[in-house]
């Protein structure tokens, strides 16, 4: 059938948004109501949240050389005052909580940051990030209560401080977040505004989050939004909630009301007596700052996502219109002490791990990848190639609908156009319940000088389908017709060369300039003014922007793009595409580290006792263990190393396969990392858990009952009815990575 669309312009002339105040104003950046613009011309920011006070400082430069590579732009991260200001007038910013060096390696990395400065912080932190001394002042808290402003002042005063000026306008911060989910205190706001800037702190751009219909103060923030496939937040008999299917459709709706919604309640806050408005950007363009790379698993809730669920949902978000792709977290990472996690025993309404928060990112807390950051990295190269045209192509919703949250079978796309061209950018997947496939698909589409119709002949879509079908792309000479493959980048030369990627079980076709449309397969395809290159998978590719300028590189191991020059670990080849010569060639490289794996036989050292169903509930949701409870149930097993393990120079990952309720590591019986089970490995840094030659190694294992009610993924749910206590140990491997490698 033919699905149809017909591009429709924005509704008005392009107007300057409220920031950055001229006052303010840095580095090229300037926002109107349609896009964000560096001198001049239009680009997508991608940020991506990495919390400098969870990750060790040895890591800092090497996360974010990994978010470089990721195509992120942006590295965005939390300030917790608890993790700060434990005690009253004893600040620390010290070492791991060095703010100011963490905001120096961002800049030595080519990223800019968006710091977010609360004071309420919630990122799954004890009290919203609040020090146990501020959460039990009295005082209204999070609001213009002079006694909570003093306090607030003093914090604002310690962070400013410690970033010793680098928060000023034409430094690396280039947006300060103000709080985090306020709903109903606009004017706080803007007080919370004024005490940063007494303070000494200022950026081009003021943010603040908007989902839950906040109600926010007109032009002095921009508002952010979000969006996640599943959440722990969730009730654990509660199946897939419509405000995470949502996020699969296409949709000019940029509200989530479901992020946040059970702290809401249990902080006695009312997101729809606030009286915002889901739709309202105040004049500015629709960007995101939370849509969901991963997710945390909390103790009564244990979602996984894979990689194309969280794909999709950002590339609907690209399809939808979105000028700012903003993902939480992008690096995982570890408290840095013990009883700094969110709990139901201090109010707010899920437990989690007291120390890991690996949320599942496409960086995990190891620093291992994900098979996520492949995914994204690919929608990334895109929006770094093509941001400035996306900048004015407004997002058109095709004419056919789905007809509510549970229709599978309609196709999801949405056109971005400038009615001279544009991408078709179809989104055909959710998590859980699989979409149907779509049979003998056409597109119609309507621009401004004639309709355009692809393919030639009607073609099948397949469930999980995710492109960015060119139509009227120009390429220096070139123009693109249309094409069945998804645009990935253009890379610079006297003929430039559009890359493309094949859509999985569609046939790759190709309308160039005044042509007949031919099919082509994987290879280089020459033009008369410019090349395309069809690639048959981005899996391996990483798209290098930089002002040396933009080059794509593949390898069978991992690329990270850092300030001190590139690296690449586990391969022993590494290839750079040449446009003139249309082929790949290889990059000289140090000879690889022996890579070296070797299988535990961990030793029983005490059997698992017999554990309850549960061990409590805070309303419907149950609380995890104490650490009585785990003391006293859980099996125990020595993990014996090789000698190489603890070694610098292997950097190794302990990788453990396993089943059950709740696991700890400890190190000379001190734990280092813990997890709720949800039926994915588990791996650690040994280097980053404290390992040293002698140390002694061992793994906790709580059983879980098979009367246990948690939510878990289905394959687990099948596992834990399978036995009366489930306390199993798999294989557990240890890996080096060795050490990275220059370009």
């Amino acid at each position: 059938m033919k699905h149809t669309a017909r591009h429709r312009p924005f509704s008005g002339p392009e107007t300057p948004a409220a920031q950055p105040d001229p006052a303010e104003a840095a580095r090229g950046l300037s926002v109107t109501d349609r896009a964000f613009y560096r001198d001049g011309v239009g680009f997508v920011p991608v940020s991506g949240e990495i919390h400098y006070s969870r990750i060790p400082r040895a890591r800092w430069a090497e996360r974010l050389g990994q978010l470089r590579a990721a195509g992120i732009t942006h590295a965005s991260t939390y300030a917790f005052w608890n993790h700060h200001v434990p005690e009253r007038g004893a600040p620390s910013f010290e070492d791991g909580l060095d703010v100011g060096a963490f905001i120096d390696e961002c800049a030595a990395a080519g990223l800019e940051v968006v710091l977010r400065i609360g004071p309420w912080a919630h990122g799954e932190a004890r009290n919203g990030g609040f020090p146990d001394w501020v959460q039990e002042a009295p005082v209204g808290h999070r609001t213009d209560d002079p006694a909570y402003l003093e306090l607030v002042r003093g914090w604002f005063g310690q962070l400013a401080t410690a970033l010793a000026g680098r928060a000023r306008p034409g430094g690396a911060i280039i947006a300060i977040q103000l709080e985090n989910e306020l709903y109903d205190q606009p004017g706080h706001l803007v007080t919370l505004k004024r005490l940063a800037r007494e303070a000494g702190m200022a950026a081009p751009l003021w943010t603040a989050t908007a989902w839950g219909s906040a109600q926010l103060p007109d032009g002095e923030v921009v508002p952010l939004f979000s969006g996640y496939a599943d959440g722990f937040w969730a009730d654990p008999a509660q199946g897939w909630d419509a405000s995470f299917r949502a996020h699969f459709f296409p949709s000019h709706e940029w509200d989530d009301p479901g992020v946040g919604a059970d702290v809401r309640a249990a902080l006695g806050t009312d997101a729809v007596a606030a009286g915002g408005s889901p739709t309202d950007l105040h004049g500015f363009p629709p960007a995101t700052c939370e849509l969901g790379s991963g997710m945390a698993t909390a103790y009564h809730r244990r979602p996984v996502l894979t990689a194309l669920d969280i794909a999709a949902l950002a590339h609907n978000k690209i399809g939808n219109g979105s000028a700012w792709q903003g993902f939480f977290m992008f690096a995982g990472g570890r408290n840095p002490r013990p009883g700094l996690q969110e709990t139901i025993a201090t109010g707010y309404p899920n437990d989690m791990p007291e120390l890991g928060y690996d949320f599942h990112a496409p960086i995990g807390q190891s620093g291992d990848l994900t098979d996520t950051a492949a995914a994204l990295r690919e929608q990334h190269a895109f929006l770094a190639a093509f941001g400035g045209m996306l900048s004015q192509m407004p997002s058109t919703l095709p004419d056919r609908l789905p007809a509510g949250l549970d229709d599978t079978g309609t196709l999801r796309w949405a056109l971005r156009s400038d009615g001279d061209a544009g991408f078709i950018v179809i989104s055909h997947h959710q998590p859980y319940e699989p979409v149907d496939g779509v049979a003998g698909a056409q597109f119609e589409i309507t621009l401004d000088d004639g309709v355009v119709t692809l393919p030639s002949q009607p073609v099948d879509i397949p469930s999980g389908t995710l492109a960015r079908w060119p139509v009227g792309l120009r390429i220096g000479d070139m123009r693109v017709r249309w094409a069945t493959a998804s645009a990935l980048t253009v890379l610079p030369g006297s003929r430039p060369t559009l890359v493309l990627v094949a859509t999985a079980g569609v046939g790759t076709e190709l309308a160039l300039d005044d042509r007949e449309p031919v099919t082509v397969a994987p290879g280089v395809f020459a033009a008369d003014a410019a090349d395309v290159l069809v690639l048959e998978s981005s899996a391996s590719v990483w798209v290098q922007e930089s002002v040396a300028g933009r080059r794509m590189l593949r390898t069978g191991g991992e690329l990270a793009f850092a300030g001190t020059g590139d690296v690449v670990r586990g391969a022993a080849t590494v290839e750079e595409y040449d446009p003139a010569s249309g082929t790949w060639q290889p990059v000289q490289i140090d000879a690889p580290d022996l890579p070296a794996t070797e299988i535990l036989a961990p030793h029983i050292v005490r059997e698992a006792e017999e554990a309850p169903a549960d061990y409590g509930f805070g309303g419907v949701r149950h609380r995890a263990p104490s650490t009585e409870a785990f003391d006293a149930l859980a099996a125990v097993h020595r993990l014996d190393l090789p000698d190489w393990a603890p070694e610098e120079h292997a950097d190794a990952v302990l990788e453990i396969d396993w089943a059950g309720d709740v696991a700890q590591l400890r190190v000379d019986g001190v734990p280092v990392d813990d997890r709720f089970w949800d039926g994915t490995s588990w791996s650690i840094s040994l280097i980053d858990a404290g390992v040293a030659a002698g140390s002694v190694v061992t793994l906790h294992v709580l059983p879980l009952s098979a009367r246990s009610t948690v939510w878990l993924p289905s394959a687990s749910q099948a596992r834990r009815s399978a036995t009366d206590a489930l306390a199993e140990v798999g294989e557990v491997r240890v890996r080096a990575r060795g050490r990275w490698r220059p370009l």
